[in-house]
């Protein structure tokens, strides 16, 4: 996005060090609060339009997993992981939704995933989370069309981030022998479907979700 010429803020709720390298390494300041924190996310908010002006887009890509069979899932296991990938798509949302709608402009951009649209093995409670994600994006782009406010959401297949990446080589080959690409995806090759869609050559696309999983699964 930063390449795109946007002013960026990050948000972050985790090692300090790491923030503070990645700020330097990009020069993109970092703001630290809990998505799942609705008070936090507002006061967070508010802090970066004062930094860096009104929010005129909004990726909201905070997600966490807590894998479990359900049988075996926790009451707790349940609830953060619906707090961080769906309550916090809420939280930082409806902050900026007001000034979108003032202004006559908005990009709200959700990363929703495959197991969202398919479900997965011990993972009821992400794949409900990413689902209400698809949920919410196509019921808030009906209230923001008329407003100049585009909301939609990005379902990426496996990715080659940190979390992907920990799967042990076995399982993660036998994963990548399930994506007719053969490959797992890039993440620069999900920031450049954000920067689409944030872009005014998507503006008569809304309530939309874009796809990018190599053909593992299509809908």
């Amino acid at each position: 996005m930063k390449n795109a010429g946007y002013a960026v803020g990050a948000n972050y709720c985790g090692n300090d060090s790491v923030a503070a390298q990645f700020t330097e390494e990009t020069g993109i300041p970092a703001f630290k609060w809990s998505v799942a924190d609705y008070d936090a996310c507002a006061e967070g908010i508010r802090q970066v339009e004062q930094a860096l002006g009104p929010v005129d887009v909004l990726v909201n890509n905070a997600g966490i997993t807590r894998d479990a069979p359900f049988h075996k899932m926790t009451p707790e296991q349940w609830r953060e992981v619906i707090d961080t990938n769906l309550n916090g798509v809420f939280n930082m949302t409806h902050p900026v939704w007001s000034g979108m709608r003032d202004r006559g402009f908005g990009r709200i951009i959700t990363i929703s995933s495959i197991n969202g649209q398919k479900g997965q093995f011990a993972q009821a409670n992400y794949s409900a989370s990413k689902a209400g994600d698809l949920g919410f994006t196509k019921a808030l782009a009906q209230e923001g069309a008329r407003k100049g406010v585009t909301v939609n959401a990005i379902c990426p297949g496996y990715v080659a981030t940190e979390m992907v990446m920990a799967v042990p080589e076995e399982i993660r080959n036998q994963i990548i022998a399930t994506i007719p690409a053969g490959r797992l995806g890039e993440a620069d090759e999900i920031a450049r479907c954000v920067v689409f869609l944030a872009s005014d050559d998507a503006g008569f696309i809304t309530g939309a979700t874009l796809t990018a999983n190599g053909g593992q699964y299509m809908t």
